[in-house]
C-alpha cells in the first residue's frame, strides 16, 4: 500500500494560503538576513509593536528565526533590547494619551480603562525596575535599632546544651 504524504497549502502573494487563511508567523521562507528587514523590526518593536505581530508580515522572517539571529549576535541581541525598552516607553506614552482621552483613545471609558489596565499591568512584568511598584521590607530591633542576636557568640555545644535547657522546661 502507498504511502499518501500531505501537500502544504499552497500559498498566494500576499502570504495567505490558497484557502484565504492568513499564515500564523511569517511566510516560513525569509530566514535571510537582510539589514532592511532587521531595521525594520527594530523600528516597529521601538513603536510598542509586540514582535510576534510584527513577524506576521509576509516580507519578514518569523519571530523565531529572528530570535535566533539576536541570540547568536550580541550587536543585534543589544540593539534588541534597546528597541523593546524604547518600545515599552512608547506603550507608556499611548497608556498615558488614552487615559487623557486623546490619541488611541475608543471614546468608551471602560473600554479604555481596560486597555490602560492592561498595558500597566505587562509594562510592570516586563520591566519592572521601571515600570512595576516598589517594595522593600525592612526588618528590625526593638525601637527600630539593630537586630539583637542572643546566641551569636555561642558555640555549638552551648547552643545545644541550651537547647536541651528550653525542651527540658517544656515537659
Amino acid at each position: 500500500m502507498a504511502v499518501r504524504k500531505n501537500k502544504p497549502a499552497k500559498e498566494r502573494k500576499d502570504g495567505r494560503r490558497k484557502n484565504g487563511v492568513p499564515r500564523a508567523h511569517g511566510n516560513g521562507y525569509v530566514n535571510t538576513r537582510t539589514p532592511e528587514a532587521v531595521a525594520e523590526i527594530l523600528d516597529r518593536l521601538k513603536q510598542g509593536e509586540p514582535l510576534l505581530v510584527i513577524c506576521r508580515d509576509p516580507h519578514l522572517p518569523a519571530a523565531r528565526t529572528f530570535q535566533d539571529w539576536y541570540a547568536a549576535d550580541q550587536e543585534l541581541h543589544a540593539d534588541y533590547m534597546i528597541a523593546r525598552s524604547l518600545g515599552w516607553d512608547a506603550i507608556a506614552h499611548r497608556t498615558r494619551s488614552i487615559a487623557r482621552g486623546a490619541e488611541g483613545s475608543s471614546g468608551d471609558i471602560q473600554r479604555d480603562k481596560l486597555i490602560i489596565d492592561t498595558d500597566l499591568r505587562l509594562l510592570a512584568k516586563w520591566d519592572s525596575g521601571r515600570y512595576g511598584d516598589k517594595l522593600t521590607q525592612e526588618i528590625t530591633g526593638k525601637d527600630g535599632g539593630p537586630i539583637e542576636h542572643k546566641y551569636a557568640g555561642l558555640t555549638d555545644e552551648q547552643i545545644k546544651a541550651e537547647i536541651a535547657r528550653r525542651m527540658a522546661q517544656l515537659t
